[in-house]
């Protein structure tokens, strides 16, 4: 009896460290590394003008971090999934606008530096691009996000630069 009592114990005690455990997959740091886009934020360029606002949630119980773009340019917007992948060790973004646009990225943080970037790309020159898109948690709280199209390493165009202030 004191045997069936014992082996009661450890599987009840096993079956709820199990229910902890799986209670929060995406807990580990890696899954935390871009938690510090996660607001509402007003964004502005470089010259101080508005380029719109922008909400970033965290969703299925943290697994996602979820972006709903708004331009201060009327009628664009976009959304963004952003997680990290366990399998590949990165994380990824898929973008989607209201255009039809979309972008594919992946990456990782490197100190105070989400660093993401997409598979290269021909244009009509015949040259091969990529696009690369730096977010970049400042000590103030801000955040900067800096689109860039590299031609190998040499960025040949600034498609965006924004600061992202809390609202």
């Amino acid at each position: 009896m004191k045997k069936l009592f014992g082996i009661l114990v450890f599987m009840f005690s096993f079956l709820m460290n199990a229910q902890t455990d799986s209670s929060c997959n995406c807990c580990t740091e890696e899954y935390r590394a871009f938690d510090f886009w996660v607001g509402t934020w007003e964004v502005v360029k470089t010259d101080g003008s508005n380029a719109g606002k922008n909400l970033i949630t965290k969703e299925e119980e943290g697994c996602v971090i979820r972006e709903n773009w708004t331009s201060a340019s009327p009628g664009y917007t976009g959304t963004s999934l952003n997680f990290y992948n366990a399998a590949t060790k990165q994380w990824e973004q898929l973008w989607i606008d209201n255009t039809g646009n979309f972008l594919k990225l992946k990456g990782n943080r490197v100190g105070n530096q989400m660093i993401l970037a997409s598979s290269t790309f021909a244009k009509d020159d015949g040259k091969n691009y990529r696009n690369r898109i730096t977010w970049t948690k400042n000590n103030d709280g801000t955040v900067r996000q800096l689109w860039e199209v590299l031609e190998g390493d040499t960025v040949v165009n600034v498609v965006f630069d924004g600061l992202y202030k809390r609202k």
